[in-house]
């Protein structure tokens, strides 16, 4: 390998870090230097943005730590037979790097993942040993999100939960069979294994933490994972009932969809083109369903074509559950359980917890729910208020086409 220096293996490896979706920096403990102790809290090239749940954006260092591997996964442009400019960092560059760009007040954070090199092992005990000179050697409080491998030795991912914020483990494809064929060296048992592992041990010290004030702090972000989307033959209904199956057993935090985009020099196996992005956010819309407005997984993929298996491109998850079973609608504004209010098109959380509160104080007119959704026009054909009824509307053979957002063409340089 030739040698380059810190800024060529930082435009190098920066770069090789973009396919990976899952850097949100949400979930994590409040830690503040204030007074003089620490450095970093956890209130440009290789510097990535996510979000809180209080809405701030987070700016983190996203990096490999090599883009070398030693195995030949087809879909990752890192694998081993690509024909791609290579490079690596030591673990002290690394640590030099995230303190530098911190004090420059460019990042709140780092994210490190990285190809293998040696061994499983040996690089686990890099990225580890990143983590472990950022919190104890310079006493940094920021946040660090660090992607683990499954085969590494047990006893080093736990060291990387002891220092990470949030660790990850990718499932890489949603099928076991997607997997065994563009990814044959890596095992889904092994991945799952680990990331039983990994809730095991949040889960008991969690509990520790809270008998004992002693007790480590241990990934207190959780962990997450990804899916690559469109590489292989799955459909949208395999993938939605893949992440419900991994939040339920590994008590995940997110599981991120990043849409298969094709590399250089490509293997034969691949697709020649990439899914729609659009693909990959009704996922994400189908993700948030399951999470935040309890749908069940089979009624996330009733919404689906029954003869593909793939969500509509044109109008959101929820709006295409709705269209499918008009028979649960409308439903009254002020007198429907919140349950069912969740599944009236263009009506969020917020809006239907507003709702909730008004209605125990007076009765609701179209107006009021006007007032707390974008579209109105897409929400009176399920719903029932005070002076509102859509009597036929409902029913009617064009409501698809009447719902459904209209494409418009955005001007360059409109004001």
């Amino acid at each position: 390998m030739a040698q380059l220096d810190v800024r060529e293996k930082l435009a190098i490896l920066a770069d090789a870090a973009k396919y990976d979706a899952s850097c949100a920096s949400s979930g994590t403990t409040r830690r503040s230097s204030a007074g003089g102790k620490g450095l970093g809290s956890t209130e440009g090239m290789g510097i990535c943005h996510a979000y809180a749940p209080d809405g701030r954006c987070i700016s983190l260092l996203k990096i490999l730590l090599t883009n070398s591997c030693v195995f030949d996964c087809h879909y990752c442009i890192n694998r081993k037979s690509s024909n791609v400019r290579r490079a690596r960092f030591t673990a002290e560059e690394v640590v030099q790097l995230t303190l530098s760009f911190y004090r420059r007040n460019y990042i709140e954070g780092l994210f490190l993942s990285s190809g293998i090199i040696r061994s499983s092992n040996y690089t686990m005990e890099q990225i580890v040993e990143v983590a472990r000179s950022l919190r104890e050697d310079h006493d940094f409080r920021g946040y660090i999100h660090l992607k683990t491998i499954p085969d590494a030795d047990p006893e080093l991912v736990h060291q990387a939960g002891l220092h990470a914020d949030r660790v990850s483990i990718n499932v890489e494809l949603p099928t076991t069979q997607g997997l065994t064929r563009l990814a044959p060296e890596k095992s889904a048992v092994r991945i799952e294994g680990a990331m039983g592992d990994m809730r095991g041990a949040i889960d008991d010290l969690s509990d520790a933490k809270k008998r004992y004030k002693s007790a480590p702090r241990f990934a207190p972000a959780g962990q997450s994972t990804q899916m690559i989307v469109g590489a292989d033959a799955a459909t949208d209904g395999d993938i939605v009932r893949r992440a419900s199956t991994l939040y339920d057993r590994f008590r995940l935090r997110r599981v991120y969809y990043s849409a298969f985009s094709p590399i250089p020099h490509p293997s034969a196996v691949l697709p020649l083109q990439r899914p729609p992005l659009m693909r990959e956010h009704r996922l994400y819309q189908s993700d948030w369903l399951m999470r935040f407005y309890d749908y069940r997984p089979d009624e996330v993929v009733a919404a689906a074509d029954d003869a593909t298996g793939m969500l509509p491109l044109d109008i959101d998850p929820k709006l295409a559950w709705a269209l499918k079973f008009r028979d649960r609608f409308p439903v009254d504004v002020n007198r429907a359980p919140r349950e069912m209010l969740l599944r009236v098109p263009g009506l969020g959380v917020k809006a239907v917890n507003s709702i909730v509160t008004a209605r125990r104080w007076r009765q609701l007119r179209l107006s009021d729910i006007s007032r707390l959704t974008v579209s109105v026009a897409k929400v009176r054909p399920f719903l029932i208020a005070v002076d509102w009824r859509p009597t036929l509307l409902t029913d009617r053979a064009d409501l698809r086409s009447l719902v459904t957002p209209r494409s418009e063409q955005l001007e360059l340089f409109a004001a």
